[in-house]
């Protein structure tokens, strides 16, 4: 295949249950109803970010079970209790 250019494009086929397509269309935002490659490239789109969220969040939440780190953070906050009444942030 020489002088082939690649694009950055993968090009995939998918079997999608009518009951399904029928769901995602009815649920799409009406820019992408007429559009089904962009609807799905959306949709991956969003899920690589919910994936991310999630995978943060539970991150977070194991750091927050682990007792070495609950230390840590309870001396920082201890050793910086003192800056609690400097004054900022009061209002009245």
């Amino acid at each position: 295949m020489k002088g082939k250019i690649q694009s950055g494009v993968v090009r995939r086929s998918v079997a999608v249950p009518r009951g399904v397509l029928d769901e995602v269309l009815k649920a799409a935002a009406p820019e992408l109803r007429d559009n089904f490659n962009r609807l799905v490239i959306v949709a991956l789109q969003e899920y690589v970010a919910r994936r991310r969220e999630y995978e943060f969040a539970a991150s977070m939440a194991q750091m927050a079970a682990d007792p070495a780190i609950r230390y840590e953070c309870k001396t920082v906050s201890d050793g910086l209790s003192h800056a609690d009444a400097d004054g900022l942030g009061d209002e009245s």
